[in-house]
């Protein structure tokens, strides 16, 4: 049986960038549903969020290794069937309604994810020209950015269509009205995390029965093997990438965590939570139509230069949002989606440039770095439950500060190694 062309490859793995993208935005859903239902503060609600992307850090280096030993296509095959597993144990957790059981489901589907950022992210950067690898992998992330643009609609109309009720309203109803409450609660997630784990399981057999295009990195298991981690972090454009993707992703999840609450407060949106929910789409549609326009952008315009431009714009529009109220507070926070567009996939793809054998230890580390969407959105829980929700958009500011010397400085290859 032949390979598979190129473009088949990429439009297939492109397609599992969309599922992982649809499944973290869920969680911006997910927030503000178990927040009611066990009426959480700010730092334990993020604890959802922490739970998540904490388990990029705790499986990114497991996830190297099995992609080390089994490569790229396989790797990706795991990846989503661990993935199905972790959507299947929300529906437990929503039946029986404990929300350590929800965390658990989270850890085990963000494991799945994790070993598809390892395995699908350095696939595509390597699958084609290296000078159009950040314009490539930009394309792959906006097909994840409509993931992203498409779940909080979803989301909001099924999880936050039902009303959650506080203990006195549920203690008034009979027992009848509390079974008909408890199941319509509980079917609000279980259907959509159903359909997600069916849908994961499929795209695992399609993949697991193509033949894609072996990579040179992908073949030189004996290579890696003599190149340690702290090797690896000791090439500065690499070390500093790390940091570069801890913040941004800190910064993104955080802002995407607080959108629904901080919209539907009374002097920002003034509106309902399942309402709010529609506008986060506008956010990450903001970062799906930049992707789009990114990777046109990119095979023109410098990428370092594009990736500073852009962080100094959020930056921009964060001080705009913590000192103004209304539809300006609002929609400037929004329209920051439009600038996180190149973010990730660009600073991804420069923390592995020119790393030969040394690329998925490079990968691993930067997967690895996105446990950043567990501990900024959790130190701005806290932030949020001592100076209030606006005021702790200040710390997202930093992290884009941060990317803007990225960009300009710390992304430079080292003088041994040639810049194209």
């Amino acid at each position: 049986m032949p390979t598979v062309d190129t473009r088949i490859a990429f439009a297939a793995v492109t397609a599992i960038f969309f599922m992982w993208g649809f499944l973290t935005a869920l969680n911006d859903v997910l927030i503000p549903h178990l927040k009611a239902v066990f009426e959480l503060n700010w730092t334990r609600t993020m604890l959802i969020q922490f739970t998540f992307f904490g388990a990029y850090f705790v499986m990114s280096v497991p996830a190297g290794w099995v992609v080390d030993k089994v490569g790229y296509k396989l790797g990706i095959v795991i990846g989503l069937v661990v993935a199905g597993c972790g959507a299947l144990l929300f529906l437990p957790a929503a039946q029986i309604q404990w929300y350590y059981l929800f965390l658990g489901a989270l850890f085990t589907l963000a494991s799945g994810i994790t070993l598809l950022q390892v395995s699908a992210n350095p696939y595509v950067s390597l699958l084609g020209d290296p000078a159009r690898a950040a314009s490539r992998l930009n394309l792959a992330q906006a097909l994840n950015s409509l993931g992203h643009t498409t779940a909080p609609w979803v989301g909001g109309m099924l999880i936050l269509a039902t009303a959650v009720l506080g203990a006195e309203q549920l203690a008034a109803l009979s027992e009848q009205q509390q079974q008909a409450y408890q199941a319509a609660q509980a079917q609000s997630v279980q259907i959509p995390y159903l359909g997600l784990a069916l849908t994961l399981f499929v795209l695992a057999a399609v993949v697991f029965v193509l033949r894609l295009p072996a990579l040179t990195e992908a073949t030189e298991r004996a290579a890696r093997r003599h190149h340690t981690f702290s090797e690896v972090l000791r090439i500065p454009h690499v070390r500093w990438g790390v940091v570069a993707i801890f913040v941004y992703v800190g910064a993104e999840v955080a802002i995407g965590s607080f959108l629904i609450n901080y919209i539907a407060q009374a002097d920002i949106g003034a509106m309902s939570e399942a309402s709010a929910a529609k506008y986060v789409s506008f956010y990450w549609g903001g970062a799906m139509v930049g992707r789009f326009l990114g990777s046109a952008l990119l095979l023109r315009v410098s990428a370092r230069r594009l990736l500073a431009l852009y962080a100094a714009i959020a930056c921009v529009l964060l001080l705009v949002t913590v000192s103004s109220h209304g539809l300006v507070a609002m929609w400037s926070v929004i329209a920051i989606g439009l600038f996180n567009s190149i973010m990730f996939p660009t600073i991804f793809t420069l923390g592995i440039e020119r790393l030969g054998p040394m690329t998925e230890k490079a990968s691993s580390l930067l997967v690895m770095a996105i446990v950043g969407g567990a501990i900024v959105p959790l130190a701005q829980g806290v932030l949020a439950d001592r100076i209030g929700v606006q005021a702790a958009f200040a710390l997202p500011l930093l992290c884009y500060a941060y990317i803007i010397w990225y960009g300009l400085y710390g992304s430079r290859l080292a003088p041994e190694a040639p810049q194209t």
